[in-house]
């Protein structure tokens, strides 16, 4: 591929960002500044977007950087892991997955993680029984026992 046509693909970064919290600071400021982006613009327009969320709660973020440096950007829903460790109370996983149990969760919490998970984009088309299995699957690493 020529030089010229690697420059004039669309770049996409992945950041996880607090909502409401965006600030040209480090993670936000040094990923878009080396792509040419202005972050500041970015970050009122991400927390504009985010305002409706309690602040803090991190929020995966795909930006989309257009060769002319305009870009794009899409929010997902807070990753499965945060959602456990609010839901059980607890700060951080077992220092050893999948041995420790340090807490329970239960399976109406389970599909409800699973219910606000399946609003993404990328798993809309899994059945809420499959999303869920993957939540059990995380809360198992995290050391949460899964109880009905």
């Amino acid at each position: 591929m020529s030089k010229a046509a690697q420059m004039a693909r669309a770049q996409v970064v992945r950041i996880l960002i607090p909502a409401c919290k965006a600030a040209p600071t480090p993670p936000v400021g040094p990923a878009l500044g080396a792509r040419g982006v202005k972050s500041m613009d970015f970050c009122k327009e991400f927390n504009a977007k985010t305002a409706h969320i309690e602040p803090g709660v991190p929020t995966p973020t795909l930006i989309t950087i257009q060769p002319d440096r305009t870009f794009t950007f899409i929010t997902k829903t807070p990753p499965v892991s945060y959602f456990l460790k609010k839901t059980a109370g607890i700060e951080k996983g077992s220092g050893k997955p999948g041995q420790g149990i340090i807490g329970t969760i239960s399976l109406k919490h389970v599909y409800e993680i699973a219910k606000i998970k399946a609003t993404d984009d990328h798993l809309k088309h899994l059945r809420l029984e499959a999303i869920a299995s993957t939540v059990i699957g995380s809360a198992r690493s995290l050391g949460l026992q899964v109880v009905a």
